[in-house]
């Protein structure tokens, strides 16, 4: 008695064979070929006592010795209760990277502070990662392909490369949690690539001795008033450039002097409540007369927001070489070496968050009167100078 091989098809075969039919080889596996001559793999199989045909591919794509090792692979899986049908099922149903990338970023949308960091999400995917991930199955991702990724942009652009690292991980843990993959190729990719040089980038700022004579000079400038006020009041307040262009007159109350900032246009998500010295008011006054008192304080030519390039475009030109943003710092460092202030009194007049979290936990106080002195003593410094410049208010 012979014994029947395993394998009885040949590459040479498989390549050559035109006439319909089909044409067995081992572990159920045979090539069938359709009348128009175009040839498959196919492999019937028994999975949990049902007999059952799983389709390989074509042959044009899938080689003989490909379709064994995936025939081999069934069995295998058959023979120990796995399901082939329904592991190939959900391979299918795997998306790409590039798909799930686009899913990701429509789960988290609603959760990003503005339209630009959901953008930013996922344009910086669309350029560093597609080209080389967008159509791998998100399971068949692997570190080296990562590695492809951020190692052309890890040391020339650090921050995006760090970005582009961290989205790319959002987008892998969301693929292990649907089950599609056990591991995430982000995680350890730093370890294989060359440390990144952190330089903390410190906005440009002012000498606070030199505040008051920088007002002074735009007070007498030729810009709109309308964007010197703006600019005063971002400095008596010692808020972000956005903070003071985006507010409205429904926050402010000028009897009590304060201005309430709601908690969706601060940088912390917190409601922020600023103490408005005299000089502050006189500059809202001045604001309100050159409007109606509703909708934007400071509304550009168009009745839109000034932009942020409007205020740093004000101080450039005036000759002060500083940031718009660094009159925060000027405002700090004044506190530091010309008052006793205690630090979580400035700190509060920053907005900045306390980090520990077991401190913040008990700091419950915004310290507003404390502040509402300190920030009359601001106004004052400010106002120091004696000038023939007169005042816009």
């Amino acid at each position: 008695m012979t014994t029947r091989p395993d394998k009885v098809l040949s590459a040479a075969f498989v390549r050559t064979v035109t006439e319909k039919g089909k044409y067995t080889d081992g572990h159920g596996l045979f090539l069938k070929v359709d009348p128009s001559g175009a040839k498959r793999w196919v492999q019937r199989i028994v999975i949990r006592g049902k007999r059952s045909e799983i389709g390989l591919g074509s042959a044009r794509l899938v080689s003989l010795a490909e379709a064994r090792e995936q025939a081999l692979e069934n069995r295998k899986l058959a023979r120990s209760g796995g399901d082939p049908l329904q592991s190939k099922r959900e391979t299918n149903a795997q998306l790409t990277f590039a798909e799930a990338a686009h899913k990701v970023h429509k789960i988290h949308e609603p959760t990003w502070r503005n339209k630009k960091h959901a953008a930013q999400f996922i344009s910086t995917l669309e350029t560093y990662t597609f080209p080389r991930l967008g159509k791998l199955k998100v399971s068949e991702v692997t570190t080296a392909d990562v590695l492809a990724v951020l190692q052309p942009i890890w040391l020339e652009k650090p921050e995006t490369a760090r970005r582009v690292r961290q989205r790319i991980g959002t987008v892998m843990k969301w693929a292990v949690a649907n089950g599609w993959r056990q591991d995430n190729p982000a995680d350890a990719i730093s370890q294989v690539l060359p440390k990144q040089t952190k330089g903390v980038k410190h906005r440009k700022s002012l000498p606070y001795n030199q505040v008051a004579e920088c007002l002074e000079t735009v007070r007498a400038s030729n810009a709109m008033d309308v964007t010197k006020l703006a600019l005063e009041l971002t400095v008596l307040t010692a808020c972000r450039s956005g903070e003071v262009r985006l507010a409205d007159w429904s926050e402010i109350d000028m009897d009590k002097a304060e201005w309430t900032i709601p908690a969706q246009r601060m940088k912390a998500k917190r409601e922020h409540r600023i103490p408005l010295s005299d000089r502050a008011l006189e500059v809202l006054s001045a604001a309100k007369a050159l409007g109606n008192g509703s909708g934007l304080v400071f509304p550009s030519a168009t009745g839109k927001p000034l932009s942020d390039m409007t205020l740093s475009k004000l101080v450039k030109e005036l000759g002060y070489d500083v940031d718009v943003h660094g009159f925060r710092t000027s405002f700090k460092t004044w506190c530091q070496e010309r008052t006793n202030t205690p630090r979580e009194v400035s700190e509060a007049a920053l907005a900045h968050t306390i980090q520990n979290k077991a401190e913040a936990a008990y700091a419950r106080s915004d310290l507003f009167e404390k502040r509402r002195t300190l920030m009359e003593r601001w106004s004052s410094a400010l106002n120091e100078p004696k000038s023939s410049v007169a005042r816009i208010a």
